[in-house]
Protein backbone atom coordinates (compact mmCIF):
# COMPACT_ATOMS: atom_id res chain seq x y z
CA UNK A 1 0.00 0.00 0.00
CA UNK A 2 0.96 3.63 -0.48
CA UNK A 3 3.23 5.05 2.22
CA UNK A 4 4.35 8.65 2.37
CA UNK A 5 6.95 10.01 4.78
CA UNK A 6 6.10 13.32 6.51
CA UNK A 7 7.71 16.22 4.68
CA UNK A 8 8.12 19.93 5.47
CA UNK A 9 5.29 21.94 3.92
CA UNK A 10 7.65 23.82 1.62
CA UNK A 11 9.49 20.76 0.29
CA UNK A 12 8.35 19.61 -3.18
CA UNK A 13 6.45 16.35 -2.90
CA UNK A 14 4.82 14.09 -5.46
CA UNK A 15 2.83 10.88 -5.01
CA UNK A 16 3.52 7.89 -7.23
CA UNK A 17 1.12 4.97 -6.90
CA UNK A 18 3.15 2.12 -8.49
CA UNK A 19 6.79 1.60 -9.42
CA UNK A 20 5.84 1.22 -13.09
CA UNK A 21 4.00 4.58 -13.21
CA UNK A 22 5.59 7.20 -15.47
CA UNK A 23 3.51 10.03 -13.98
CA UNK A 24 2.85 11.18 -10.42
CA UNK A 25 0.67 13.87 -8.88
CA UNK A 26 1.96 17.03 -7.21
CA UNK A 27 1.03 16.93 -3.54
CA UNK A 28 1.95 20.45 -2.43
CA UNK A 29 -0.89 22.79 -1.61
CA UNK A 30 -1.02 25.53 -4.24
CA UNK A 31 1.08 23.48 -6.67
CA UNK A 32 4.71 24.01 -7.61
CA UNK A 33 6.60 26.52 -9.75
CA UNK A 34 9.16 25.90 -12.54
CA UNK A 35 12.52 24.88 -11.14
CA UNK A 36 11.09 23.09 -8.11
CA UNK A 37 13.24 20.05 -7.42
CA UNK A 38 12.07 16.86 -5.76
CA UNK A 39 14.29 14.78 -3.44
CA UNK A 40 14.85 12.28 -6.29
CA UNK A 41 16.37 15.05 -8.46
CA UNK A 42 13.37 15.55 -10.76
CA UNK A 43 13.06 19.24 -11.66
CA UNK A 44 9.87 20.88 -12.92
CA UNK A 45 10.07 22.66 -16.27
CA UNK A 46 6.75 24.47 -15.79
CA UNK A 47 4.21 25.30 -13.11
CA UNK A 48 1.93 22.41 -12.10
CA UNK A 49 -1.20 22.76 -9.91
CA UNK A 50 -1.77 20.56 -6.89
CA UNK A 51 -3.16 17.15 -7.80
CA UNK A 52 -2.08 17.38 -11.43
CA UNK A 53 0.34 15.00 -13.08
CA UNK A 54 4.04 15.48 -13.63
CA UNK A 55 5.96 13.35 -16.14
CA UNK A 56 8.61 11.29 -14.35
CA UNK A 57 10.35 10.50 -17.63
CA UNK A 58 10.20 11.62 -21.25
CA UNK A 59 7.05 10.13 -22.86
CA UNK A 60 7.06 9.78 -26.64
CA UNK A 61 4.02 10.62 -28.73
CA UNK A 62 1.69 7.61 -28.74
CA UNK A 63 3.41 6.01 -25.74
CA UNK A 64 1.32 4.86 -22.78
CA UNK A 65 0.73 7.14 -19.81
CA UNK A 66 0.68 4.95 -16.71
CA UNK A 67 -0.86 5.64 -13.29
CA UNK A 68 -2.01 3.03 -10.72
CA UNK A 69 0.02 0.60 -12.83
CA UNK A 70 -2.63 0.93 -15.56
CA UNK A 71 -2.64 2.72 -18.91
CA UNK A 72 -4.84 5.80 -18.42
CA UNK A 73 -4.14 7.13 -21.92
CA UNK A 74 -1.54 7.68 -24.63
CA UNK A 75 0.55 10.77 -25.20
CA UNK A 76 -1.09 12.99 -27.82
CA UNK A 77 2.29 14.73 -28.28
CA UNK A 78 5.80 14.26 -26.89
CA UNK A 79 5.87 14.99 -23.12
CA UNK A 80 9.09 16.20 -21.55
CA UNK A 81 10.27 14.89 -18.18
CA UNK A 82 9.28 17.31 -15.41
CA UNK A 83 6.43 18.87 -17.41
CA UNK A 84 2.71 19.08 -16.74
CA UNK A 85 0.76 16.17 -18.20
CA UNK A 86 -2.29 18.22 -19.14
CA UNK A 87 -5.66 16.73 -20.01
CA UNK A 88 -5.15 17.64 -23.70
CA UNK A 89 -1.99 15.51 -23.79
CA UNK A 90 -3.80 12.37 -22.60
CA UNK A 91 -5.61 10.56 -25.43
CA UNK A 92 -8.20 8.29 -23.83
CA UNK A 93 -7.92 4.58 -24.67
CA UNK A 94 -10.81 2.39 -25.72
CA UNK A 95 -12.85 0.77 -22.96
CA UNK A 96 -11.70 -2.72 -22.01
CA UNK A 97 -13.41 -5.45 -23.99
CA UNK A 98 -16.15 -7.37 -22.19
CA UNK A 99 -15.00 -10.64 -23.74
CA UNK A 100 -12.08 -12.82 -22.69
CA UNK A 101 -11.85 -11.15 -19.27
CA UNK A 102 -9.84 -12.75 -16.47
CA UNK A 103 -11.63 -15.59 -14.72
CA UNK A 104 -12.43 -15.61 -10.99
CA UNK A 105 -9.37 -16.67 -9.09
CA UNK A 106 -11.24 -18.34 -6.26
CA UNK A 107 -9.99 -16.18 -3.41
CA UNK A 108 -10.50 -17.55 0.07
CA UNK A 109 -12.96 -15.88 2.41
CA UNK A 110 -11.28 -13.18 4.51
CA UNK A 111 -10.41 -13.82 8.15
CA UNK A 112 -13.46 -13.06 10.33
CA UNK A 113 -13.40 -9.91 12.47
CA UNK A 114 -15.41 -10.62 15.58
CA UNK A 115 -16.73 -8.71 18.56
CA UNK A 116 -17.91 -5.49 16.88
CA UNK A 117 -21.48 -4.33 17.45
CA UNK A 118 -23.72 -1.30 17.13
CA UNK A 119 -27.04 -0.17 18.58
CA UNK A 120 -29.75 -0.58 15.95
CA UNK A 121 -33.48 -1.07 15.47
CA UNK A 122 -34.61 -4.60 14.66
CA UNK A 123 -37.38 -4.85 12.05
CA UNK A 124 -40.13 -7.46 11.57
CA UNK A 125 -38.50 -8.67 8.33
CA UNK A 126 -35.19 -9.38 10.10
CA UNK A 127 -33.33 -6.32 8.83
CA UNK A 128 -31.84 -3.70 11.17
CA UNK A 129 -32.14 0.06 10.90
CA UNK A 130 -29.69 2.70 12.01
CA UNK A 131 -32.58 5.17 12.28
CA UNK A 132 -36.24 5.02 13.26
CA UNK A 133 -38.06 6.96 10.52
CA UNK A 134 -41.59 7.06 9.15
CA UNK A 135 -41.56 7.18 5.35
CA UNK A 136 -44.56 8.38 3.34
CA UNK A 137 -44.38 6.93 -0.16
CA UNK A 138 -46.01 8.60 -3.15
CA UNK A 139 -47.16 7.02 -6.39
CA UNK A 140 -47.02 10.14 -8.56
CA UNK A 141 -45.45 13.60 -8.59
CA UNK A 142 -48.94 15.22 -8.58
CA UNK A 143 -49.31 14.58 -4.83
CA UNK A 144 -45.82 15.71 -3.80
CA UNK A 145 -46.82 19.26 -2.87
CA UNK A 146 -49.73 18.05 -0.74
CA UNK A 147 -47.55 15.49 1.05
CA UNK A 148 -44.87 18.11 1.74
CA UNK A 149 -47.56 20.38 3.21
CA UNK A 150 -48.79 17.54 5.42
CA UNK A 151 -45.21 16.75 6.37
CA UNK A 152 -44.79 20.23 7.86
CA UNK A 153 -47.85 19.64 10.02
CA UNK A 154 -46.69 16.18 11.07
CA UNK A 155 -43.27 17.45 12.10
CA UNK A 156 -44.70 20.43 13.92
CA UNK A 157 -47.77 18.88 15.58
CA UNK A 158 -47.06 15.17 15.95
CA UNK A 159 -43.34 14.45 16.02
CA UNK A 160 -42.72 16.23 19.37
CA UNK A 161 -45.11 13.70 20.94
CA UNK A 162 -42.98 10.78 19.75
CA UNK A 163 -39.46 11.31 21.08
CA UNK A 164 -38.21 7.89 19.98
CA UNK A 165 -38.96 8.58 16.29
CA UNK A 166 -36.08 10.28 14.48
CA UNK A 167 -37.95 11.87 11.58
CA UNK A 168 -40.75 11.67 9.03
CA UNK A 169 -39.71 11.79 5.36
CA UNK A 170 -41.57 11.82 2.07
CA UNK A 171 -40.50 9.59 -0.81
CA UNK A 172 -41.39 12.02 -3.56
CA UNK A 173 -40.27 11.77 -7.17
CA UNK A 174 -41.05 12.87 -10.73
CA UNK A 175 -42.38 9.49 -11.86
CA UNK A 176 -45.79 7.85 -11.91
CA UNK A 177 -47.63 9.33 -14.89
CA UNK A 178 -46.82 10.54 -18.39
CA UNK A 179 -44.57 7.50 -18.72
CA UNK A 180 -44.64 4.23 -20.65
CA UNK A 181 -45.56 2.20 -17.59
CA UNK A 182 -45.23 -1.19 -19.34
CA UNK A 183 -41.98 -0.45 -21.18
CA UNK A 184 -39.04 -2.71 -20.24
CA UNK A 185 -37.15 0.23 -18.71
CA UNK A 186 -40.09 1.00 -16.40
CA UNK A 187 -39.16 -1.99 -14.25
CA UNK A 188 -36.27 0.02 -12.80
CA UNK A 189 -38.15 2.99 -11.26
CA UNK A 190 -41.08 0.81 -10.16
CA UNK A 191 -38.76 -1.68 -8.47
CA UNK A 192 -36.86 1.20 -6.87
CA UNK A 193 -40.03 2.72 -5.36
CA UNK A 194 -41.21 -0.68 -4.12
CA UNK A 195 -37.90 -1.33 -2.39
CA UNK A 196 -37.43 2.18 -1.02
CA UNK A 197 -40.48 1.60 1.19
CA UNK A 198 -38.75 -1.50 2.58
CA UNK A 199 -35.55 0.32 3.62
CA UNK A 200 -34.43 -0.90 7.07
CA UNK A 201 -34.45 2.64 8.46
CA UNK A 202 -38.24 2.89 7.89
CA UNK A 203 -39.20 0.24 10.45
CA UNK A 204 -41.68 -1.67 8.28
CA UNK A 205 -44.48 0.91 8.64
CA UNK A 206 -45.80 1.44 5.11
CA UNK A 207 -47.90 4.44 4.09
CA UNK A 208 -48.69 5.47 0.49
CA UNK A 209 -50.35 8.62 -0.81
CA UNK A 210 -51.62 8.47 -4.39
CA UNK A 211 -53.81 10.56 -6.64
CA UNK A 212 -56.04 7.91 -8.23
CA UNK A 213 -55.74 8.36 -11.99
CA UNK A 214 -51.98 7.85 -12.33
CA UNK A 215 -50.42 5.11 -14.44
CA UNK A 216 -48.39 3.83 -11.49
CA UNK A 217 -51.30 2.67 -9.35
CA UNK A 218 -50.45 2.78 -5.62
CA UNK A 219 -51.11 -0.96 -5.20
CA UNK A 220 -47.96 -1.63 -7.22
CA UNK A 221 -45.91 -0.11 -4.38
CA UNK A 222 -47.39 -2.28 -1.62
CA UNK A 223 -45.13 -4.96 -0.12
CA UNK A 224 -46.60 -8.43 -0.35
CA UNK A 225 -49.23 -9.22 2.28
CA UNK A 226 -50.41 -5.67 2.99
CA UNK A 227 -53.93 -4.42 2.27
CA UNK A 228 -54.56 -1.39 0.07
CA UNK A 229 -57.41 -0.13 2.28
CA UNK A 230 -55.08 0.12 5.27
CA UNK A 231 -51.94 1.52 3.66
CA UNK A 232 -53.10 3.74 0.76
CA UNK A 233 -54.84 7.11 0.63
CA UNK A 234 -55.99 8.49 -2.73
CA UNK A 235 -56.53 12.22 -3.00
CA UNK A 236 -59.30 11.64 -5.58
CA UNK A 237 -61.31 9.51 -3.12
CA UNK A 238 -64.87 10.87 -3.38
CA UNK A 239 -65.27 10.59 0.41
CA UNK A 240 -62.69 13.36 0.90
CA UNK A 241 -63.92 16.93 0.63
CA UNK A 242 -61.44 19.73 0.21
CA UNK A 243 -57.72 20.13 0.71
CA UNK A 244 -57.97 20.43 4.49
CA UNK A 245 -59.73 17.09 4.84
CA UNK A 246 -57.19 15.43 2.54
CA UNK A 247 -54.32 16.72 4.67
CA UNK A 248 -56.10 15.75 7.90
CA UNK A 249 -56.40 12.20 6.58
CA UNK A 250 -52.66 12.03 5.79
CA UNK A 251 -51.87 13.34 9.27
CA UNK A 252 -54.14 10.73 10.90
CA UNK A 253 -52.50 7.91 8.94
CA UNK A 254 -49.08 9.15 10.00
CA UNK A 255 -50.14 9.42 13.64
CA UNK A 256 -51.15 5.75 13.79
CA UNK A 257 -47.78 4.69 12.44
CA UNK A 258 -45.78 7.05 14.63
CA UNK A 259 -47.36 5.42 17.69
CA UNK A 260 -45.98 2.05 16.58
CA UNK A 261 -42.51 3.37 15.72
CA UNK A 262 -42.28 5.23 19.02
CA UNK A 263 -42.37 1.93 20.92
CA UNK A 264 -39.14 0.80 19.27
CA UNK A 265 -35.78 1.02 21.06
CA UNK A 266 -32.20 0.51 19.98
CA UNK A 267 -30.62 -2.80 20.92
CA UNK A 268 -27.15 -4.24 20.59
CA UNK A 269 -26.72 -6.07 17.30
CA UNK A 270 -23.64 -7.47 15.53
CA UNK A 271 -21.84 -5.34 12.95
CA UNK A 272 -22.95 -7.93 10.39
CA UNK A 273 -26.35 -6.18 10.31
CA UNK A 274 -24.87 -3.12 8.64
CA UNK A 275 -25.63 -2.45 4.97
CA UNK A 276 -23.18 0.26 3.96
CA UNK A 277 -23.33 2.05 0.63
CA UNK A 278 -20.17 3.69 -0.73
CA UNK A 279 -19.97 6.51 -3.21
CA UNK A 280 -17.60 9.25 -4.35
CA UNK A 281 -18.51 12.65 -5.73
CA UNK A 282 -16.56 15.76 -6.64
CA UNK A 283 -13.58 13.42 -7.11
CA UNK A 284 -10.02 14.65 -7.64
CA UNK A 285 -6.61 13.10 -8.22
CA UNK A 286 -6.26 12.48 -4.47
CA UNK A 287 -9.44 10.38 -4.33
CA UNK A 288 -7.59 7.24 -5.37
CA UNK A 289 -4.64 8.08 -3.10
CA UNK A 290 -6.26 8.87 0.24
CA UNK A 291 -10.03 8.71 0.83
CA UNK A 292 -10.95 5.82 -1.46
CA UNK A 293 -8.12 3.50 -0.34
CA UNK A 294 -9.00 4.26 3.29
CA UNK A 295 -12.66 3.52 2.60
CA UNK A 296 -11.59 0.34 0.82
CA UNK A 297 -9.71 -0.71 3.96
CA UNK A 298 -12.81 0.03 6.05
CA UNK A 299 -14.92 -1.95 3.54
CA UNK A 300 -12.65 -4.95 4.05
CA UNK A 301 -13.10 -4.63 7.83
CA UNK A 302 -16.88 -4.51 7.41
CA UNK A 303 -16.88 -7.58 5.17
CA UNK A 304 -14.70 -9.42 7.67
CA UNK A 305 -17.26 -8.47 10.35
CA UNK A 306 -19.99 -10.09 8.24
CA UNK A 307 -21.61 -6.87 7.01
CA UNK A 308 -22.91 -5.99 3.56
CA UNK A 309 -20.98 -3.34 1.61
CA UNK A 310 -22.14 -1.94 -1.74
CA UNK A 311 -20.00 -0.16 -4.31
CA UNK A 312 -21.66 1.23 -7.43
CA UNK A 313 -21.37 3.80 -10.25
CA UNK A 314 -21.07 1.76 -13.46
CA UNK A 315 -19.19 4.33 -15.53
CA UNK A 316 -16.67 4.75 -12.72
CA UNK A 317 -15.78 1.06 -12.62
CA UNK A 318 -16.29 0.20 -16.31
CA UNK A 319 -12.62 0.76 -17.16
CA UNK A 320 -11.56 -1.45 -14.26
CA UNK A 321 -13.74 -4.43 -15.21
CA UNK A 322 -10.61 -6.50 -15.89
CA UNK A 323 -9.63 -5.94 -12.25
CA UNK A 324 -13.06 -6.94 -10.91
CA UNK A 325 -13.88 -10.23 -12.63
CA UNK A 326 -10.91 -12.01 -10.99
CA UNK A 327 -12.34 -10.99 -7.60
CA UNK A 328 -15.78 -12.52 -8.26
CA UNK A 329 -16.55 -15.47 -5.99
CA UNK A 330 -17.54 -17.53 -9.03
CA UNK A 331 -18.18 -17.32 -12.77
CA UNK A 332 -21.86 -16.53 -12.25
CA UNK A 333 -20.95 -13.33 -10.38
CA UNK A 334 -18.30 -12.46 -12.98
CA UNK A 335 -20.90 -12.90 -15.74
CA UNK A 336 -23.32 -10.66 -13.82
CA UNK A 337 -20.67 -7.93 -13.65
CA UNK A 338 -20.22 -8.13 -17.41
CA UNK A 339 -24.00 -8.14 -17.90
CA UNK A 340 -24.40 -4.83 -16.06
CA UNK A 341 -21.48 -3.22 -17.90
CA UNK A 342 -22.91 -4.31 -21.27
CA UNK A 343 -26.40 -3.07 -20.36
CA UNK A 344 -25.01 0.34 -19.50
CA UNK A 345 -22.88 0.48 -22.64
CA UNK A 346 -26.09 0.00 -24.66
CA UNK A 347 -27.94 2.57 -22.56
CA UNK A 348 -25.26 5.20 -23.26
CA UNK A 349 -25.21 4.34 -26.96
CA UNK A 350 -28.96 4.89 -27.19
CA UNK A 351 -28.45 8.37 -25.81
CA UNK A 352 -25.59 9.10 -28.23
CA UNK A 353 -23.15 9.35 -25.32
CA UNK A 354 -20.24 7.32 -24.03
CA UNK A 355 -18.40 6.86 -20.73
CA UNK A 356 -16.29 9.99 -21.32
CA UNK A 357 -19.37 12.11 -20.54
CA UNK A 358 -18.92 11.17 -16.88
CA UNK A 359 -15.88 13.32 -16.06
CA UNK A 360 -16.88 16.77 -14.78
CA UNK A 361 -15.10 20.14 -14.99
CA UNK A 362 -14.43 19.84 -11.24
CA UNK A 363 -12.84 16.41 -11.71
CA UNK A 364 -10.53 17.85 -14.35
CA UNK A 365 -9.66 20.90 -12.26
CA UNK A 366 -8.76 18.45 -9.50
CA UNK A 367 -6.27 16.66 -11.76
CA UNK A 368 -8.30 13.83 -13.31
CA UNK A 369 -7.67 13.79 -17.06
CA UNK A 370 -10.36 11.31 -18.10
CA UNK A 371 -12.77 8.61 -16.97
CA UNK A 372 -10.07 5.93 -17.11
CA UNK A 373 -7.96 7.68 -14.49
CA UNK A 374 -11.10 8.46 -12.47
CA UNK A 375 -12.24 4.84 -12.58
CA UNK A 376 -8.88 3.53 -11.36
CA UNK A 377 -9.16 5.76 -8.31
CA UNK A 378 -12.86 5.05 -7.79
CA UNK A 379 -12.71 1.26 -7.76
CA UNK A 380 -10.12 1.30 -4.95
CA UNK A 381 -12.89 1.98 -2.44
CA UNK A 382 -14.15 -1.58 -3.02
CA UNK A 383 -11.13 -2.82 -1.08
CA UNK A 384 -9.76 -6.28 -1.67
CA UNK A 385 -12.61 -8.59 -0.60
CA UNK A 386 -14.16 -11.12 -3.00
CA UNK A 387 -17.21 -9.77 -4.84
CA UNK A 388 -20.08 -11.87 -3.51
CA UNK A 389 -22.94 -10.63 -5.68
CA UNK A 390 -24.28 -8.17 -8.25
CA UNK A 391 -27.52 -6.17 -8.18
CA UNK A 392 -29.33 -4.59 -11.11
CA UNK A 393 -30.51 -1.01 -10.44
CA UNK A 394 -32.99 -0.86 -7.56
CA UNK A 395 -32.81 -4.55 -6.61
CA UNK A 396 -32.86 -5.38 -2.91
CA UNK A 397 -29.74 -6.97 -1.48
CA UNK A 398 -30.21 -10.51 -0.16
CA UNK A 399 -26.72 -11.55 0.87
CA UNK A 400 -23.81 -10.32 2.91
CA UNK A 401 -20.32 -9.45 1.75
CA UNK A 402 -19.05 -7.08 -0.94
CA UNK A 403 -21.77 -6.38 -3.51
CA UNK A 404 -21.64 -4.47 -6.78
CA UNK A 405 -24.94 -2.56 -6.99
CA UNK A 406 -25.17 -1.27 -10.55
CA UNK A 407 -26.18 2.41 -10.66
CA UNK A 408 -25.44 5.51 -12.70
CA UNK A 409 -22.65 7.66 -11.25
CA UNK A 410 -25.01 10.57 -10.51
CA UNK A 411 -24.69 11.21 -6.77
CA UNK A 412 -28.43 11.55 -6.26
CA UNK A 413 -29.52 8.59 -8.39
CA UNK A 414 -26.81 6.36 -6.95
CA UNK A 415 -27.81 7.22 -3.38
CA UNK A 416 -31.49 6.61 -4.15
CA UNK A 417 -30.79 3.22 -5.71
CA UNK A 418 -28.54 2.17 -2.82
CA UNK A 419 -31.34 3.09 -0.39
CA UNK A 420 -33.69 0.89 -2.43
CA UNK A 421 -31.15 -1.92 -2.22
CA UNK A 422 -31.34 -1.77 1.58
CA UNK A 423 -28.54 0.61 2.60
CA UNK A 424 -28.83 1.74 6.22
CA UNK A 425 -25.69 3.95 6.26
CA UNK A 426 -23.82 5.85 3.54
CA UNK A 427 -20.14 6.81 3.21
CA UNK A 428 -19.30 9.48 0.63
CA UNK A 429 -15.77 10.54 -0.34
CA UNK A 430 -15.06 13.89 -1.98
CA UNK A 431 -12.09 15.88 -3.23
CA UNK A 432 -13.77 19.05 -4.44
CA UNK A 433 -16.36 19.17 -1.64
CA UNK A 434 -20.12 18.60 -1.51
CA UNK A 435 -22.89 19.24 1.05
CA UNK A 436 -24.58 16.00 -0.10
CA UNK A 437 -26.72 14.19 2.46
CA UNK A 438 -29.67 11.79 2.69
CA UNK A 439 -32.71 12.16 4.91
CA UNK A 440 -33.24 8.39 5.01
CA UNK A 441 -29.74 7.31 6.08
CA UNK A 442 -26.81 8.97 7.85
CA UNK A 443 -24.11 10.07 5.41
CA UNK A 444 -20.46 10.18 6.51
CA UNK A 445 -18.35 12.41 4.27
CA UNK A 446 -14.62 11.83 3.85
CA UNK A 447 -12.28 14.48 2.40
CA UNK A 448 -9.39 13.52 0.15
CA UNK A 449 -7.33 16.57 1.15
CA UNK A 450 -6.68 18.23 4.51
CA UNK A 451 -7.20 21.73 3.14
CA UNK A 452 -10.77 20.76 2.16
CA UNK A 453 -11.42 19.46 5.68
CA UNK A 454 -9.98 22.68 7.13
CA UNK A 455 -12.11 24.92 4.91
CA UNK A 456 -15.24 22.80 5.34
CA UNK A 457 -14.59 21.89 8.97
CA UNK A 458 -18.33 21.75 9.70
CA UNK A 459 -19.36 19.75 6.61
CA UNK A 460 -16.66 17.04 6.38
CA UNK A 461 -16.57 14.21 8.94
CA UNK A 462 -13.22 12.54 8.23
CA UNK A 463 -9.93 13.97 6.94
CA UNK A 464 -8.14 11.39 4.77
CA UNK A 465 -5.69 14.01 3.54
CA UNK A 466 -3.37 13.07 6.39
CA UNK A 467 -2.44 10.01 4.32
CA UNK A 468 -0.92 12.21 1.60
CA UNK A 469 1.22 14.12 4.10
CA UNK A 470 2.37 11.00 5.92
CA UNK A 471 0.68 11.94 9.21
CA UNK A 472 -1.48 8.81 9.00
CA UNK A 473 -1.58 5.57 7.06
CA UNK A 474 -4.38 4.13 4.94
CA UNK A 475 -4.93 1.62 7.74
CA UNK A 476 -5.18 4.38 10.37
CA UNK A 477 -7.87 6.28 8.48
CA UNK A 478 -9.61 3.03 7.49
CA UNK A 479 -10.01 2.09 11.13
CA UNK A 480 -11.19 5.64 11.90
CA UNK A 481 -13.92 5.33 9.26
CA UNK A 482 -14.90 1.84 10.49
CA UNK A 483 -15.26 2.99 14.11
CA UNK A 484 -17.15 6.12 13.05
CA UNK A 485 -19.58 3.94 11.06
CA UNK A 486 -20.37 1.97 14.24
CA UNK A 487 -20.80 5.15 16.29
CA UNK A 488 -23.04 6.87 13.73
CA UNK A 489 -25.07 3.71 13.18
CA UNK A 490 -25.62 3.56 16.95
CA UNK A 491 -26.71 7.18 17.25
CA UNK A 492 -23.71 7.94 19.47
CA UNK A 493 -22.26 10.41 16.97
CA UNK A 494 -23.92 12.66 14.42
CA UNK A 495 -22.68 13.45 10.94
CA UNK A 496 -22.36 17.09 9.96
CA UNK A 497 -25.12 16.66 7.35
CA UNK A 498 -27.47 15.45 10.09
CA UNK A 499 -26.30 18.22 12.42
CA UNK A 500 -27.38 20.85 9.88
CA UNK A 501 -30.40 18.86 8.68
CA UNK A 502 -29.34 19.04 5.02
CA UNK A 503 -30.30 16.37 2.53
CA UNK A 504 -30.79 15.92 -1.19
CA UNK A 505 -34.03 14.95 -2.85
CA UNK A 506 -34.36 11.36 -4.03
CA UNK A 507 -33.85 10.88 -7.78
CA UNK A 508 -35.21 7.86 -9.62
CA UNK A 509 -33.36 6.26 -12.51
CA UNK A 510 -35.85 5.96 -15.36
CA UNK A 511 -34.33 4.44 -18.52
CA UNK A 512 -37.81 3.96 -19.98
CA UNK A 513 -39.53 6.36 -22.40
CA UNK A 514 -41.69 9.29 -21.32
CA UNK A 515 -44.91 9.56 -23.33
Amino acid sequence: MLKVQPQPATRPLYIRMRDEDNVAIVANRGGLHPGAEFPCGLRLVEQIPQGHKVALADIAQGAPIIRYGEVIGHAAAPIEKGSWVREALVAMPEAPSLTDLPKPRGAAAPEPLEGFTFEGYRNPDGSVGTRNILAISTSVQCVAGTVEYALRRIRGELLPNYPHVDDVVAITHTYGCGVAINAPGAAVPIRTLQNLAKNPNFGGEVMIVGLGCEKLQPELLLPEGLQADDEIMRMQDENLTGFGEIVDNIVRMADARLKVLNERRRETVPASELVVGMQCGGSDAFSGVTANPALGFAADLLVRAGATVMFSEVTEVRDAIHLLTPRAVDQEVADALVREMAWYDRYLEQGAADRSANTTPGNKKGGLSNIVEKAMGSVIKSGTSPIAGVLSPGERVRQRGLIFAATPASDFICGTLQLASGMNLHVFTTGRGTPYGLAAAPTIKVATRSDLKQRWHDLIDVDAGTIATGEATIEDVGWEIFRLILDVASGRKQTWADHWGISNALALFNPGPVT
